[in-house]
């Protein structure tokens, strides 16, 4: 790299000695000399990637239009807003009467239940009504999931599809990713941050009814604890329950996230095969020194190092 570095800087010089001799000056040393190019062009030639258009309601549509394409993380936003707009992307417009007919009637079947329950008060018809507002949600999701499932992508596995799959059902996403493994421990997390969620929120509930009613005017409390180690139990359980809900969301995106890494390491090289080379090489300029007649680029000869892993 040293011996690099100097041939470098001594062709750097030659070049410059080159432009002075040649009675030729730098467009950069001129007010107002281009070389011809603008700045997107200048860009691409120095290997930055194009800026990549922001998602728009016009593009969306256009998607819808098969006109141009969606990314999946655009369709699925689209399809929670609209219903059945995925379908509609992925050209599988035969699913839109079953998803709109089964919303439709669990939603028809929740008005009509909560009607009844309105005027009879029986509890058939309010367990009716929750069945119905279940199912509506559920088929609901269903439409948005199978929009995700549906999508067509070269890449597999793609690694927008694996966090979205882990979004809408902790543990899918591993499973896409084929680390089935995995699955039981993000559920054992959600298992006992849950558990410690709806233990503490008892307790929680359990000291602070207890408060109430000591502290009631017309209260017969006979126990043993007073009001102020009443406060203390009952903010140390709500602080306990709060930690719990953040465990559960910790877990939760904890979950997206590994769905994520994980396909994006899915072709990941990991073999055994290491080897190391040293050779010569010519090492290529990053800039030229451009004039109004040529271009005169640096090169060097250096040594280049090859790590395969």
């Amino acid at each position: 790299m040293v011996v690099a570095l100097l041939l470098n800087a001594a062709t750097d010089a030659f070049a410059q000695n080159r432009n002075i001799t040649t009675g030729s000056f730098s467009a950069a040393n001129v007010p107002g000399a281009s070389n011809g190019t603008n700045a997107a062009d200048q860009q691409n030639q120095e290997g930055v990637p194009a800026e990549e258009p922001s998602f728009t309601v016009k593009g969306y549509f256009r998607g819808l239009a098969h006109k141009d394409t969606l990314k999946i993380v655009h369709m699925f936003g689209g399809s929670v807003v609209l219903p059945g707009t995925a379908q509609i992307y992925n050209r599988q417009y035969w699913k839109l009467p079953i998803y709109y007919g089964a919303m439709g009637g669990f939603v028809g079947g929740a008005i009509a239940s909560n009607v009844s329950y309105q005027r009879s008060g029986k509890k058939s018809d309010k367990n009716l009504r929750t069945a119905m507002i279940a199912g509506a949600a559920l088929s609901y999701y269903a439409s948005i999931l199978d929009g995700v499932i549906s999508y067509k992508s070269s890449q597999n596995p793609l690694p927008a599809r694996a966090s979205l799959y882990s979004a809408l059902l902790p543990g899918l996403g591993q499973a896409y990713n084929g680390d089935y493994w995995k699955i039981p421990i993000f559920y054992g997390g959600f298992a006992i941050s849950g558990y410690c969620w709806v233990s503490n929120q008892q307790q929680y509930k359990r000291y602070k009814n207890m408060y109430i009613e000591a502290s009631s005017p017309d209260s017969e409390y006979t126990g043993s604890l007073s009001k102020e180690n009443m406060i203390w139990y009952r903010d140390k359980f709500r602080r306990y329950r709060d930690y719990s809900i953040i465990a559960t969301a910790l877990v939760y995106v904890l979950n997206i996230i590994d769905a994520n890494v994980f396909a994006h390491f899915n072709d990941f090289d990991v073999s055994d095969d290491i080897t190391f080379n040293v050779e010569p090489a010519i090492i290529e300029p990053a800039t030229s020194v451009t004039t109004f007649n040529n271009n005169y680029y640096s090169q060097a000869i250096g040594l280049q190092m090859n790590l395969k892993f």
